[in-house]
């Protein structure tokens, strides 16, 4: 407390004493933040920086190698030190000039995003290059130069969104990388345009009619997630929000709301989600204005998408790497192909363009249903699609006489299991080509086919997400 500094008869009144508040007790004992200096030697797989420090490993994510940085200390484990980026002492000549998103240092979602696009694309390719080489293949192989995007921004044609509520605020961003802190984006650079208006116009709508948001805290709430597919080719959107519970309320009014002011939404759904897990879907979707389906064209294939069906979020890259794949396999009417994790067809229904017969196996069986969808929509009666584990499917598919003159399989990152690349393996189809969104299982996966009697003859790594480390790679190998 400040005593009161009355000046006396005959004296001049004394300065009052400057006093701050004091902190409390665990204020005065709480250590501050420890900044380290730290020089990056290497981008690990997933482009974050490393540098040595005192026997430990620091990982300093948006820094570069040959950077000196200032990193803050935010976990320090038996062998790793997190930490977070704070300043740039020294910059790398692979660094961009400006920065491209003021979100970057929270959100952490694009690890490559303020290093130079060509860089990012050398770096992809000694990744991948790094990877198989580390399995010993028993062949040199040369990684050629990774096919770049035409648009390295604005390309997510799709995005999962989480609704929050800050003090009163509604955010509608992306989890913050290793957390679930939301971090509110309302012009994310890799997203398409649309993409970002529509989140925008639903952020004002949430607010301004003061729909409840989900707590994961508290468990209640209404509005979870907001999922928006574009088709960039019509400029067109489907829209699907992921909620509590089934509302016919606030949602139908939200929706038409929507519409009116984003002309291009041809279709609002529901999805509820009662879980108090991280799914993100629940097992019930309802149509509440417009198409029940997005439409897009994919090179020479048009693909009806529905609300829940999983589909490549680079539309203009997937189409290059479908006519890569159909190019390299060289199927003529005489053919038999299986085609396996099919998805919605997209790899099928393209190689169908030149096959006798294609069949498709995938083990969710909504996409198995989108797929025969497509199937009908682009008149390929000879394309088949079955649901289920993939090598079971696979073994009934091969029992009969008729063996596939090409087989493709695109995994899930964790590749293919043994069984399945063993039945591979002793059908010895003449041509498998092989689609990898993870180097590393990739390159397992390789080391025991070639080691089963399958030879690489060519390999082609593809850009699908810039800006991320992530990247696609095509494969094709003879038997």
């Amino acid at each position: 407390m400040v005593k009161s500094n009355r000046a006396k008869p005959g004296n001049k009144p004394r300065a009052a004493k400057q006093t701050t508040p004091k902190s409390s007790k665990a204020e005065q004992q709480r250590p501050a933040p420890q900044t380290l200096k730290l020089t990056i030697e290497r981008l690990d797989s997933e482009g974050i920086g490393v540098a040595p420090y005192e026997n430990k490993t620091a990982l300093v994510q948006g820094a570069f190698p040959g950077e000196t940085v200032v990193a803050q200390v935010e976990h320090s484990g038996r062998t790793h030190i997190f930490t977070k980026l704070q300043r740039v002492l020294r910059n790398a000549p692979e660094r961009t000039a400006k920065i491209t998103c003021h979100k970057e240092a929270a959100c952490l979602g694009c690890a490559l995003i303020s290093m130079k696009y060509a860089a990012q694309l050398d770096f992809k390719q000694q990744r991948l290059a790094t990877a198989l080489q580390q399995v010993g293949l028993g062949e040199e192989i040369v990684v050629p130069a990774v096919l770049e995007a035409p648009e390295p921004f604005g390309y997510r044609a799709s995005a999962k969104l989480v609704f929050a509520r800050k003090r009163e605020k509604i955010m509608i961003g992306l989890y913050q990388r290793g957390s679930h802190d939301v971090i509110d984006c309302p012009d994310c650079p890799v997203h398409h345009p649309l993409i970002n208006k529509i989140a925008a116009i639903v952020r004002d709508e949430v607010q301004r009619q003061k729909i409840s948001v989900y707590s994961p805290q508290h468990q209640n709430g209404l509005l979870r997630y907001l999922i928006i597919r574009v088709s960039p080719t019509g400029n067109k959107a489907l829209v699907t929000f992921v909620c509590s519970h089934r509302d016919l309320q606030q949602l139908p009014k939200l929706g038409k709301w929507l519409t009116r002011r984003a002309p291009e939404v041809i279709g609002i759904h529901q999805n509820v989600n009662s879980s108090t897990g991280n799914v993100i879907l629940g097992t019930e979707t309802y149509q509440l204005h417009g198409m029940p389906d997005l439409i897009e064209q994919v090179g020479d294939i048009r693909l009806r998408i529905a609300p829940e069906a999983f589909f490549q979020v680079n539309t203009r890259q997937a189409a290059r790497l479908y006519a890569l794949v159909r190019e390299w396999a060289g199927l003529t009417r005489q053919d038999y192909a299986i085609d396996l994790f099919c998805g919605i067809g997209g790899i099928a229904l393209h190689l169908g363009q030149d096959a006798g017969q294609i069949d498709g196996i995938e083990f969710v069986a909504e996409a198995v249903r989108n797929a025969e969808e497509n199937a009908r929509l682009n008149s390929m009666a000879h394309c088949r699609f079955y649901a289920g584990d993939a090598a079971l499917e696979f073994q009934k598919l091969t029992g009969g006489v008729r063996q596939p003159t090409l087989v493709t399989v695109n995994p899930p990152r964790k590749g293919c299991t043994e069984e399945l690349l063993r039945a591979i393996c002793q059908v010895k189809p003449p041509k498998l080509i092989y689609v990898s969104c993870d180097p590393d299982t990739l390159a397992r996966d390789l080391r025991f086919l070639t080691a089963h009697g399958f030879r690489i003859k060519r390999i082609q790594p593809v850009d699908m997400f810039p800006q991320t480390a992530h990247i696609e790679t095509v494969v094709e190998l003879n038997s």
